[in-house]
């Protein structure tokens, strides 16, 4: 068999010459790459009859796609049984484990976020800590999915993972027990009169979930609130028409986001329609840099069209789109397909959303010592081709004293998450009738969608 496909390719390269001249071009280039073919062909049979250890058909030409793949961008990826299977259950709002997100980098398996409520959130691991052994088996080195294999198990039972913090001397394991992971797209809760909207996931009951929430929050309060926080967080991203759909929810009209692909005409735009399930309200939108991808979209649009305040920290910056396409019934490509663009023509590849007001957690004591894994720090990752000028403003290194206090200091007085607090304490201040007043009256940009009076 091997043989067969090996002369096959040959005969291919020999058939090129009989191609007539007039396509002498085109010619030349599939010569190019089915001379390239061969070798690769040539490459497989050494492997195949020389390696140290016996390998299999199967293993070798996954791992020449996966390093096909690997070559363009972090994002296009070959999705065997494993991985497809997993991909749908995240969609779909469910899976068993720890409720890590994590990702291979350079042997080591490193936490981008630990899933809202879950048994590593509950336990205190943070972004940007490293997994160096489960149950004190080192996996430095380890295959991505063979890694998260190891700290997946019957719901109920334990696993051990060591870890080492940046700003740690030495590292430290923490037990945790295994559950079924259930992942609530979206949460709500009021704080005073305000209304906040946690958003962990864009999965197909996101935008549903969004509209539920707005429901929920006027009847646990008796009437509308004075505004809305959107909390996106550490919120991965996933599918582009929930975050199409969720923008929607506070539009009233205009462009939420464009999708640019290779050709210079191949550009789908994407509009609110009209109305506007938030009323107008105030509203301030939360980011981190573990916000990324679907949720970017929904914090550039609303930025765009001056329809919420963005608070928080500098985002993710993953701004290409990716689609599925299915090979087999349990394997599939996922390809970056296209670049995606703010109401406005901003990219946030590589950069990501900059919050109009920059708060950081200070609530988390930890923020300092430990690095923040953004797009552009993977490798291979797309270089954005539309950079804004933004030129910062020069800094004159005092402290800012609204963030002086300690984490100890905001413990005590029952501050847990600082970002969220400023954010309510926020829609508060916007919230006040001179407030709404003001923002009523004032000229809308074109293309924003303009706040209303209650």
């Amino acid at each position: 068999m091997r043989k067969s496909l090996f002369l096959k390719s040959a005969g291919l390269v020999a058939a090129m010459a009989l191609i007539p001249a007039f396509t002498a071009g085109t010619a030349a280039s599939d010569v190019e790459t089915y001379k390239e073919l061969d070798q690769f062909m040539s490459i497989f049979e050494r492997v195949k009859a020389e390696y140290v250890d016996k390998v299999d058909d199967k293993t070798l030409i996954k791992g020449a796609i996966d390093g096909m793949l690997a070559s363009l961008d972090p994002h296009s990826s070959y999705l065997d049984a494993r991985d497809f299977k997993n991909m749908r259950t995240t969609t779909e709002g469910n899976y068993g484990g720890v409720g890590l997100t994590v990702q291979g980098e350079d042997g080591v398996i490193k936490v981008v976020t630990p899933t809202e409520d879950s048994p590593a959130a509950r336990a205190g691991l943070k972004s940007g800590d490293y997994i160096t052994h489960v149950d004190g088996k080192l996996i430095y080195g380890e295959q991505l999915d063979d890694a998260v294999d190891k700290m997946k198990g019957p719901a109920g039972t334990d696993v051990r993972l060591t870890i080492v913090r940046p700003g740690r001397d030495k590292p430290f394991d923490v037990t945790l027990k295994r559950e079924i992971i259930e992942i609530k797209a979206v949460k709500w809760e009021v704080k005073g009169d305000v209304g906040i909207i946690n958003i962990n996931s864009f999965s197909k009951a996101t935008g549903p979930g969004v509209r539920s929430a707005f429901v929920s929050i006027d009847k646990a309060l008796g009437h509308r609130p004075l505004g809305y926080v959107v909390d996106l967080r550490a919120n991965p991203g996933g599918l582009l028409d929930q975050a199409i759909e969720v923008s929607d929810s506070f539009l009233d009209h205009g462009e939420i986001v464009s999708q640019r692909g290779r050709e210079k005409t191949d550009i789908q735009r994407y509009y609110a329609r009209p109305g506007d399930d938030a009323h107008g309200l105030p509203v301030v939108v939360l980011v981190d840099p573990g916000t990324a991808s679907a949720a970017e979209i929904v914090a550039g649009a609303l930025q765009d069209h001056k329809r919420a305040l963005i608070l928080g920290e500098r985002s993710f910056g993953k701004g290409s789109v990716q689609t599925v396409m299915p090979l087999t019934d349990d394997t599939a490509l996922r390809l970056t397909i296209a670049r995606y663009y703010t109401p406005s023509g901003r990219s946030v590849q590589e950069g990501g959303i900059d919050p109009d007001i920059i708060v950081p957690q200070i609530t988390d004591a930890d923020r300092r010592g430990r690095p923040r894994m953004r797009e552009s720090d993977l490798r291979h990752h797309l270089i954005n081709e539309v950079k804004a000028d933004d030129k910062l403003l020069e800094d004159d290194g005092k402290p800012d004293p609204r963030f002086e206090e300690t984490a100890d200091q905001l413990k005590k007085a029952n501050v847990t998450d600082f970002q969220l607090d400023y954010a309510v304490k926020t829609i508060a201040r916007l919230g006040t009738p001179a407030i709404q007043t003001a923002l009523a009256e004032a000229p809308a940009l074109p293309g924003a969608a303009k706040p209303r009076k209650r």
